[in-house]
């Protein structure tokens, strides 16, 4: 990144994208430890193809807010000024704000969930490149437990006081049983029975919260039921995929509610959540880098349907999302080059959901290259 810049990718579709946003207020009794007593409110950001022609002359969408950016340099040190990419016109993605919908247009949808303490932009170019190629897109916000979460009415929650000492604890050991994991050799099923003792030892918040991200999530998506059907195509289901911890929620969703979400991916996540007596029936797929691969094992040992696992070389964990283009730190992104990992990722997904969701095909093709490796898992 150079100096107060942010750089970014510019989608490859045939359509240009819209975007607009919403929340659903106060959904449900709120079970954050910091806001017991009030109730849950749900932002989202939505990515849908629109045409080109259509787009002429509207200005491009604002990507990240002042407070998400003064939340990154605080949790990053990135040398970013809100003011300057603001006035040079780097704080714009390749969208328009409420862009007019294509006329009797309808797509397949996709729920994105981010990772845990990251933000709702986090994932924007991976959203608007499956936009532009004809999926419609919504990523789901968290309240405390994104690094700043900002409402319709202007409302901004900041990330919960003491949340990280809560996702692993206690921390050291934990952190050492974690760096054990991702050097472990094994079978899956004995990796899944270590991860899965770890995670009950040490990850019993994490297991707490995802029952309340699934929640999050069916409430994003009633409100597009009820206000959007007319441009949504639920033919084939509704296809899912998040970062991280958004991973995993895509994950248990898929796992619990197959028959609405009919097929998914997980960037990057550790599989947290309670897969006792469960198996997983829905096509889905396992993007990693090398650190986290032993992390996903559950969906290799429980799979009822065909899964696929992707290890993408020389990345990091923050390397899945937009802060490839933004963090200059190769220890905390990875020295894959963004572009690359940008392509990479998108093409993964736009092979997985072209199959599944838009049955555009009989069988994904998924090349073995520099970047990446893949493996197939039959049931």
């Amino acid at each position: 990144m150079r100096k107060n810049k942010i750089n970014k990718p510019m989608p490859t579709g045939e359509y240009a994208v819209g975007t607009f946003s919403y929340t659903v207020y106060n959904d449900r009794e709120e079970k954050m430890y910091n806001a017991i007593g009030s109730k849950r409110s749900i932002p989202v950001k939505v990515y849908y193809p629109v045409s080109k022609d259509s787009v002429e002359g509207l200005p491009k969408a604002r990507y990240m807010s002042k407070e998400t950016i003064s939340a990154i340099r605080k949790n990053f040190y990135v040398p970013i000024n809100y003011e300057k990419v603001e006035s040079d016109g780097t704080n714009r993605s390749e969208c328009y704000e409420n862009a007019p919908f294509i006329e009797g247009g309808r797509f397949p949808l996709i729920l994105f969930n981010y990772g845990y303490s990251s933000f709702l932009e986090a994932n924007t170019y991976l959203l608007i490149e499956l936009a532009s190629h004809g999926y419609i897109v919504a990523s789901v916000g968290h309240p405390y437990e994104g690094m700043v979460t900002t409402l319709d009415d202007g409302t901004v929650y900041k990330q919960a006081k003491g949340l990280s000492s809560k996702v692993y604890s206690p921390f050291l050991p934990s952190t050492i049983a974690l760096l054990k994991l991702q050097k472990a050799k094994g079978t899956n099923e004995e990796l899944w029975e270590r991860f899965d003792a770890m995670q009950k030892k040490y990850n019993r918040f994490l297991i707490e919260r995802l029952p309340e991200w699934k929640l999050d999530t069916k409430a994003a998506l009633r409100v597009l039921k009820d206000k959007y059907s007319g441009m949504i195509d639920f033919a084939n289901g509704i296809g899912v995929t998040g970062h991280s911890f958004g991973g995993a929620t895509a994950y248990a969703l898929c796992e619990d509610e197959p028959e609405t979400f009919t097929c998914g991916i997980n960037i990057d996540g550790g599989l947290f959540g309670n897969h006792d007596g469960k198996v997983i029936t829905a096509p889905f797929l396992q993007m990693n880098c090398e650190a986290n691969k032993t992390a996903v094992t559950v969906a290799f040992v429980k799979n009822k349907n065909v899964a696929y696992h992707a290890v993408l070389r020389d990345m990091q964990h923050l390397g899945f999302s937009d802060l490839k283009h933004v963090i200059p730190l190769k220890s905390q992104v990875g020295k894959l080059d963004p572009d690359t990992a940008h392509k990479t990722v998108c093409g993964i997904h736009l092979e997985f959901f072209d199959t599944y969701l838009k049955k555009a095909k009989g069988k994904p093709v998924f090349e073995n290259s520099d970047a990446v490796t893949f493996t197939e898992y039959e049931p």
